[in-house]
């Protein structure tokens, strides 16, 4: 990303490292992890593809994927709040059906814009 911004959209927001704004620099990472009862259900599959392109279409996806050296894969949303965070995770396809669990954990954003939360040697 060297010349690049880093430019993510969120709610009729946005930041970027030049930016930089506390309340922005939160996201919510959802790691989803294959249960007992994983298995593969199109249907399901194709209800997840259409859970990450609503987020997507209203800004809160900032990026999303499965693991290549592991299973399960990874989300990252903005919310408005934890709670929030929790319910957009619950609703997921794959965590209602039962084939995927899912740990959410804070991300704190660091870069230039924020002086690297505020720790950037100058």
């Amino acid at each position: 990303m060297n010349q690049e911004k880093l430019q993510v959209e969120s709610a009729g927001k946005s930041t970027s490292p030049e930016q930089g704004n506390p309340g922005e620099d939160i996201c919510y990472v959802i790691l989803l992890s294959p249960t007992e009862q994983d298995r593969r259900d199109m249907e399901i599959i194709r209800g997840h593809v259409k859970h990450l392109q609503e987020l997507e279409h209203s800004g809160q996806l900032v990026m999303c994927g499965p693991f290549s050296d592991a299973p399960g894969g990874m989300v990252i949303i903005r919310a408005a709040s934890r709670e929030e965070a929790v319910a957009i995770a619950g609703r997921d396809p794959y965590v209602v059906s039962g084939i995927r669990s899912y740990e959410l954990r804070t991300w704190g954003l660091s870069h230039a814009g924020n002086r690297h939360m505020g720790i950037a040697a100058d």
